[in-house]
């Protein structure tokens, strides 16, 4: 019986083999949006040294992409095609630990540095113009903060900072940079912060904050009142938001503190896998990639008006670029 029954699956197999089964055919039209590497840009660098760590990205106003890194020489630009336009911020110990450069509406250009313990605002050339906080000392009232790591702007021009590394919680200044409130501090209640490590404000002046130890990005009105919260979706690590409130986001899986080291003080360092989100300001997924083996730790996120998303790798020392490929037909 067993022989029979063991010469039965013998022959099935060997039908099989000469004989598939039909395969429908199914239009292989890509009805989805994804993202491809552009493995040339960009074309060159600044020719001084390598990169470090790239921190940050961001989109200039005139469509060009910034870059910050941890190497000899932070700041470097560049065009959508990869061509370099300018660098500077290798003299006088101008940078201790670059992690976030940003622009405000009016095409201002910020940058926050955690170990000087200030967000500067600087022309396009390096002169500063702004700076807030006690440069190179660290402190949780007023005129210090300790390792700030982002910055964003309301329609007044308050200035909005995630004072997030070791003060957890966020700092408000008027547009001339005089304190107006903050609120915030170490806890998972509403409200309270456990690294928030990126934040964007909306045309409706909501604050995100990308609350990422506790796998979270909380929502406030522009006086710091709770509102809600977008939960175990992605442990965030920075957000961007377009003119039209698309909201992105960048960072790994939900992840639980059992699965890391007992001496690392924070979730997904590193982290476990890379996704990229886009939401709309009710919380709602309207995108969702998973990068891959093409990136290696990614720490910031940009979006160009075509569509196409820049990262900066903290491991990987380089910026990247991705461009749209598919078909708009999957996008609702």
């Amino acid at each position: 019986m067993i022989r029979t029954v063991a010469l039965c699956c013998l022959i099935s197999t060997f039908v099989v083999a000469q004989n598939p089964p039909h395969v429908p055919p199914y239009p292989r039209i890509d009805a989805t949006i994804g993202y491809k590497a552009d493995p040339n840009w960009p074309q060159e660098k600044a020719p001084v040294g390598e990169w470090g760590a790239m921190s940050s990205v961001a989109i200039g106003p005139d469509g060009n992409i910034w870059t910050f890194n941890r190497g000899k020489i932070p700041i470097q630009v560049f065009t959508p095609e990869g061509k370099l336009v300018k660098s500077w911020g290798q003299e006088g110990g101008l940078f201790k630990n670059p992690h976030t450069i940003r622009f405000d509406s009016a095409g201002g250009l910020w940058i926050v540095d955690t170990l000087t313990q200030t967000v500067r605002k600087f022309t396009p050339d390096g002169k500063v113009l702004m700076t807030i906080g006690t440069p190179n000392k660290a402190g949780a009232d007023q005129t210090h903060m300790n390792q700030p790591n982002d910055v964003a702007f309301a329609s007044n021009g308050d200035i909005y900072v995630s004072d997030g590394y070791d003060n957890d919680r966020i700092v408000v200044f008027d547009k001339h940079g005089k304190y107006v409130r903050s609120w915030g501090k170490l806890g998972q209640s509403p409200g309270e912060f456990s690294q928030p490590h990126s934040i964007v404000i909306d045309s409706k002046d909501r604050v995100y904050v990308a609350d990422r130890n506790n796998v979270r990005i909380q929502i406030f009105d522009s006086k710091g009142k709770y509102l809600t919260e977008w939960r175990n979706i992605i442990t965030p690590w920075a957000l961007a938001i377009t003119k039209s409130d698309e909201i992105y986001v960048c960072g790994s899986s939900p992840m639980l503190w059992s699965e890391i080291p007992a001496n690392q003080a924070a979730l997904a360092t590193p982290p476990k896998d890379q996704l990229f989100m886009k939401l709309d300001t009710e919380g709602r997924l309207r995108q969702l990639w998973m990068v891959t083996g093409e990136v290696n730790w990614i720490h910031s996120i940009a979006v160009a008006a075509d569509g196409s998303v820049y990262f900066g790798e903290v491991q990987g020392k380089r910026p990247r670029r991705f461009v749209p490929a598919g078909s708009t037909a999957g996008a609702h």
